[in-house]
């Protein structure tokens, strides 16, 4: 195989054999293929796009570059959930514990942050000693003690998956519908799962901007999880606004732990979060409807077992379980700079773009791949679309711990949230369920 041919025919749009797709990414896994050709076909794939046979022996391919987890000694049913990404989604730390309660195995593998999208890994470094890589053997045995695990790829997990990941970020071929499919399914059917809940995210703070394009992605995963034998499912949901009222990864980790105590009710970031585990319940058939999972899931959050189960995790992972009950040990900016609303009106628009564009310059996320997170900086207090405000009230709060990078974060933060004289409704959170 000489490798810029395969390039080639993929920049011209043509169809890749399953040996051009196996041979290209078994030869950058071990090196024979540089970044620069892997970063070229990348952009190929990206402008061409594949076939949805070409998908799914991408997908393979990556998957089978490292081992499968075997979770047969779990004992429980397996599920997972995975995001598209989105700024303020912290959804996973909330629902994975939910979920172990409920009767669930979640053997859950979690990115890093991608452009102006948190990563989980990042948010869960910031609880003092959390440990994210484990090895497979931790990570089962983890599961086993406790029902869930979140943990980072380990370098027998998809490795073309984790070098191509980092790639992808710094290339612009992140928003891909063939790349973004391979590189959640890959990792998703090397997990050792039985069924997945996939939550697609649309609007200006995701990958997938428009309704057009997130239904094409959820199909597409779904498509390759039914062809690999999964129960599956595909949520699109709205990211026009952050989902929460944080953005950042200690800030996160903070209205995270509030959630599992029942202290956020029923706005946008628990509506999701029930939703998608409900979603668990039903694949694994410990619910026989939506309302009466639900309920099962209200029920462990209010009676406190979803908080104690997360503390169990993070204890097993290394995590100094303190800080989970005093967040005042979490990370914290040495700036705290509420930015006032100019008038009295209704939210009109808070732009997630904008959000995670703010949170990006402040530190929170990365520009490059080797750049290090400041896990304190971010923002709080984010109005929600349809709220009414007063004039001089705070309608986000920016922590920092750089006056010039606060400077830039206060830009975007201006252009980002609009205010309206009459009442606004707020947007549709849910868009519809993809099963095919």
């Amino acid at each position: 195989m000489v490798p810029q041919w395969i390039i080639e025919k993929k920049r011209d749009g043509h169809v890749l054999s399953e040996t051009e797709i196996r041979d290209f990414i078994n030869g950058y896994t071990d090196g024979s293929i540089p970044d620069y050709q892997m970063a070229a076909m990348a952009m190929a794939i990206y402008l061409k796009g594949m076939t949805p046979e070409e998908v799914a022996v991408l997908t393979d391919a990556m998957m089978h570059t490292g081992t499968i987890v075997d979770t047969s000694s779990v004992g429980l049913p397996t599920v997972d959930k995975h995001s598209t990404g989105g700024i303020g989604d912290k959804v996973s730390i909330i629902l994975a514990p939910l979920a172990a309660c409920a009767g669930l195995g979640v053997p859950m593998i979690s990115g890093r942050g991608l452009g102006i999208t948190g990563g989980t890994l990042d948010k869960l470094e910031s609880i003092p000693g959390f440990n994210v890589n484990l090895s497979e053997a931790q990570f089962v045995e983890t599961i086993r003690k406790c029902g869930f695990s979140m943990i980072g790829q380990t370098g027998e997990i998809a490795p073309a998956d984790k070098k191509l990941y980092a790639l992808r970020d710094v290339t612009g071929t992140v928003a891909s519908i063939p790349l973004i499919t391979a590189s959640i399914m890959c990792k998703k059917m090397a997990e050792g799962i039985d069924n997945l809940v996939l939550d697609v995210k649309v609007g200006s703070g995701a990958f997938m901007k428009t309704l057009e394009d997130a239904t094409a992605l959820a199909h597409s995963m779904v498509r390759v999880g039914k062809a690999m034998g999964k129960g599956i499912v595909a949520c699109i949901t709205d990211m026009n606004q952050p989902l929460g009222r944080t953005a950042g990864n200690a800030l996160e980790i903070i209205e995270s732990m509030e959630c599992l105590q029942g202290q956020h009710g029923d706005g946008d970031l628990m509506q999701v979060t029930l939703a998608l585990t409900a979603e668990m319940l039903l694949l694994a058939h410990k619910a026989d409807s939506r309302e009466a999972a639900l309920r099962t899931l209200k029920d462990i959050i209010a009676s406190g077992a979803a908080f104690a189960k997360f503390k169990e995790m993070a204890a097993l992972q290394g995590a100094d379980v303190t800080a989970l009950d005093d967040l005042s040990k979490l990370p914290h900016a040495r700036i705290v700079h509420p930015f006032p609303a100019p008038k009295a009106g209704y939210v009109s628009a808070v732009s997630a773009d904008a959000i995670g564009r703010a949170v990006l310059v402040l530190g929170g996320g990365r520009q490059k791949t080797d750049d290090v997170i400041d896990h304190a900086v971010g923002t709080s207090g984010l109005v929600k679309i349809g709220e009414r405000v007063e004039a001089g009230q705070p309608l986000v709060v920016l922590h920092a711990n750089d006056e010039d990078k606060l400077a830039q974060a206060l830009g975007f933060v201006r252009d980002g949230i609009e205010l309206a004289d009459a009442p606004v409704a707020a947007p549709t959170l849910f868009h519809s369920t993809i099963t095919d």
